[in-house]
């Protein structure tokens, strides 16, 4: 039976991916020549040609990109065995590594993260980022969750699971007006001034979409795609801003912000996106149970 060499797999990996012997080795800080025998002996050893040469680069053959998958696979799973190990060492403190969709609100995020703050035995980071950044944090396990307000799709090559946290409701906010009439939904929408968020928004969908059924047409004074920005705009504006109360709950309590009209037919949802693993962080299955 062949002998698998491990060392042997991460040479041949390297090359793989750069396409070239000198460049390989320079990465991996051996000799061209010393890289060269190393391959030789893997493919001896598997029985296969690995590499076709073409020109001055290296182009993997059929088995090549065979054993480049289970290469891939098998450090991974190397990856996670030594993240899993280093989280339960005794010596050390448990890790949580929460990774934020930067538009996502950070009010949400702090009641979610709460019960993990001031806990001696508990080192809480948290990376903020684009979801597509943080899916490839995810992957290369560097981050243990993901907090979006996206869900993503399950694909069989990465095994992500969405995990439904929340659903908040929406409403219309603003400064408080000196007006005492009672605001009408829809009909008071019509060539008013309202902050929206952007295009891509589930919540901008279900907002367009009642409209339109009422022919209503608002006068868009702004199109925000965070929700700390869409905060400040509404406390400096005399817009109507439309955003999930929680995002504003500070200036609600404090009066600086009312609540016009809260949209029972439109709903925020807060997701945390866990990847497939054989010895999950017990510290995510904690926070993905504190769905409200």
């Amino acid at each position: 039976m062949a002998f698998l060499n491990y060392h042997h797999l991460r040479y041949f990996r390297a090359v793989a991916n750069e396409g070239n012997l000198t460049r390989a080795a320079a990465h991996l800080r051996i000799s061209q020549s010393a890289l060269s025998i190393q391959l030789r002996k893997l493919e001896e050893s598997l029985g296969h040609e690995l590499f076709l040469r073409e020109n001055k680069r290296l182009k993997l053959t059929e088995s090549g990109r065979l054993v480049l998958d289970y290469a891939e696979s098998i450090f991974r799973s190397g990856e996670e065995m030594m993240t899993v190990l280093e989280r339960h060492s005794p010596t050390r403190q448990r890790i949580l590594s929460v990774g934020a969709v930067a538009t996502m609100s950070r009010n949400f995020q702090i009641e979610l993260l709460k019960p993990f703050l001031n806990r001696p035995d508990l080192q809480l980071v948290i990376r903020s980022g684009s979801l597509r950044e943080l899916l490839v944090q995810l992957e290369a396990h560097t981050i243990d969750v993901i907090l979006s307000n996206l869900p993503v799709k399950r694909e069989a090559n990465t095994g992500w699971h969405c995990h439904l946290l929340a659903e908040q409701p929406v409403s219309l906010v603003s400064r408080p007006s000196k007006s005492r009439r009672k605001f009408k939904f829809p009909q008071d929408l019509q060539d008013a001034s309202v902050i929206l968020p952007s295009l891509e928004s589930s919540v901008r969908a279900g907002f367009d979409l009642i409209m339109e059924q009422a022919g209503v047409r608002p006068i868009i004074a702004a199109e925000v795609d965070d929700m700390a920005m869409l905060r400040l705009l509404a406390r400096e504006s005399n817009a109507l801003t439309l955003v999930p109360p929680v995002v504003v709950q500070d200036e609600l309590r404090d009066g600086i912000l009312v609540e016009r009209h809260r949209i029972a037919r439109i709903k925020k949802s807060f997701y945390a996106i866990t990847p497939s693993r054989r010895f999950p962080n017990e510290l995510v299955r904690q926070l993905v149970e504190r769905r409200g």
